[in-house]
């Protein structure tokens, strides 16, 4: 997992990696783009989970148009953005973003699959995560697992001041 913001056109934007590994792993969710079935882009929003280590998982049914799109092209780009603060009599926007170049894939082990959920009831369903758990076992055979490997991710932020009265 490559950390780098050589190609971030406003160097003065740079979000540091720390703050970048916290987004990583708190961002409430996130918006995987693809290339479309017969050219273009489809962009959808989703929740996600961090293995820690180099790889995302997502969720989603066992057919549809992100998996035919992902079939037919796995390089993908997934988004997380944190903290935004529109500041009117500024005109202007405080946020914080990562971008993450990943390669997705389909089809994994149900031990890889039942990992996932659990990464994501770690995230987003921690105090009911025994009821969790036993959801997962019983709903895995008709949920589709994808992991998004991570290849290269780069961050930026801008923090702006609210206007003074």
């Amino acid at each position: 997992m490559n950390y780098t913001n050589a190609h971030v056109r406003r160097q003065d934007r740079l979000l540091d990696e720390t703050e970048a590994l916290r987004l990583l792993r708190t961002g409430e969710y996130g918006v995987l783009s693809m290339q479309s079935e017969g050219g273009g882009g489809y962009g959808v929003p989703l929740n996600f989970a961090w293995d820690g280590h180099r790889a995302l998982y997502v969720h989603c049914a066992l057919e549809g148009r992100k998996l035919r799109c992902l079939a037919a092209c796995n390089r993908v780009s997934f988004c997380v953005v944190g903290a935004t603060q529109v500041v009117s009599a500024k005109f202007t926007t405080g946020y914080e973003s990562i971008v993450l170049d990943c390669t997705a894939h389909l089809g994994l082990s149900e031990e890889e699959r039942l990992r996932a959920l659990e990464h994501l009831l770690d995230k987003y369903s921690p105090a009911d995560k025994t009821a969790g758990l036993k959801y997962a076992h019983a709903s895995v055979h008709r949920t589709e697992l994808i992991r998004l490997e991570i290849e290269f991710w780069s961050g930026k932020t801008k923090r702006v001041a609210p206007p003074q009265p």
